[in-house]
């Protein structure tokens, strides 16, 4: 049994907690929260030992593993200090803001021999590990481009001066919050990004960072692919990727924190659009699972340190491009 440490018991913090309720993996041991006055409530209800301060995490001989659902610009440092103490870490995406940081993440992981984990649990979706699938087994041939969508409202009414609202911790509207996960998928089935060009539109939210951003990438493959992220607009999921020979769409019911059905409709050169639904599974528990068996020896972690790089690589240019107006080379 892995024990962990969790840092931040915000929105996500508090989803983390209730899925490691589910595990027979992973025991919950202590929790750390700047504003632990403001959670007691949440603390008592979970039978929580909890903290005010990151450090008590480091420096408890029970704490084998750490996992960081904290303000984006805080992964580095704490990253840092926990591979430092021994801890083996576990950070919500993204792992960093740039990709310089995000190379100084995992070479302080590596010299201190711990495991890095990332929180892009839509890798073990089902039906993106057939998409997956499929693009490695050649069924849909030369592959052209990729369209992905990731939306919702989860986020829409965050108070004034929210860390989320905020260029410094969240640049380019909902792409730390969303599309960070699609570029990951991204870069997970058709490798590096070469260039990108972005933008963000202020729409509804009086936020600084934006309620809407949209980007347009070429890999350096060959292929081309497009995401977009609203904040301001009910639950949509979709991504979709078109191949020379077939095209292969996934299309969410549900945010994955509420499970739901998954369509996987595919089109071969020359036939019609089939569909079959794909329950959906819990993933972020199936994500800390991974990380946990990877900790014990008994299994190989999905992230790639290569491609958590990578994908910090393309955000790092989406923000570049948003603040310049220009096409940006990776």
């Amino acid at each position: 049994m892995l024990n962990i440490g969790l840092a931040g018991l915000g929105w996500w913090g508090k989803h983390m907690t209730r899925t490691l309720e589910q595990s027979k993996k992973i025991n919950l041991v202590r929790a750390a929260e700047v504003n632990i006055d403001g959670m007691q409530d949440f603390i008592a209800e979970n039978s929580l030992l909890a903290t005010g301060n990151f450090d008590d995490l480091l420096t408890d001989s029970n704490v084998d593993a750490i996992i960081l659902a904290t303000p984006h610009a805080l992964h580095e440092n704490q990253i840092a200090k926990a591979a430092n103490a021994g801890k083996h870490v576990f950070c919500e995406k993204p792992l960093g803001l740039t990709k310089a940081s995000a190379k100084r993440s995992v070479a302080a992981c590596n010299k201190a021999g711990v495991i890095l984990g990332v929180g892009h649990e839509r890798r073990f979706e089902p039906a993106l590990q057939e998409i997956k699938r499929m693009i490695s087994e050649g069924e849909l041939g030369t592959i052209m481009q990729a369209e992905a969508n990731f939306s919702h409202d989860i986020l829409a009414n965050m108070p004034e001066g929210d860390w989320r609202t905020k260029s410094d911790n969240a640049p380019a509207a909902g792409m730390t919050a969303m599309g960070i996960h699609l570029s990951d998928a991204y870069v997970w089935m058709f490798g590096p990004a070469e260039e990108v060009y972005a933008q963000v539109a202020h729409r509804v939210a009086k936020q600084e960072n934006g309620d809407v951003v949209m980007a347009q990438i070429r890999f350096k493959s060959g292929s081309l692919g497009y995401l977009n992220a609203t904040m301001v607009t009910p639950f949509f999921m979709r991504y979709q990727v078109f191949g020379s020979e077939a095209w292969v769409e996934a299309r969410d019911s549900a945010h994955p924190e509420h499970g739901g059905l998954t369509t996987l409709t595919v089109c071969k050169k020359g036939g019609t659009p089939e569909s079959r639904t794909m329950e959906a599974s819990n993933t972020v528990l199936d994500n800390l699972e991974n990380f946990a068996d990877a900790i014990a020896g008994t299994g190989t972690y999905i992230n790639k340190q290569a491609e958590m790089i990578e994908n910090i690589a393309l955000l790092e240019g989406v923000t570049q491009s948003v603040a310049t107006g220009n096409v940006v080379k990776l």
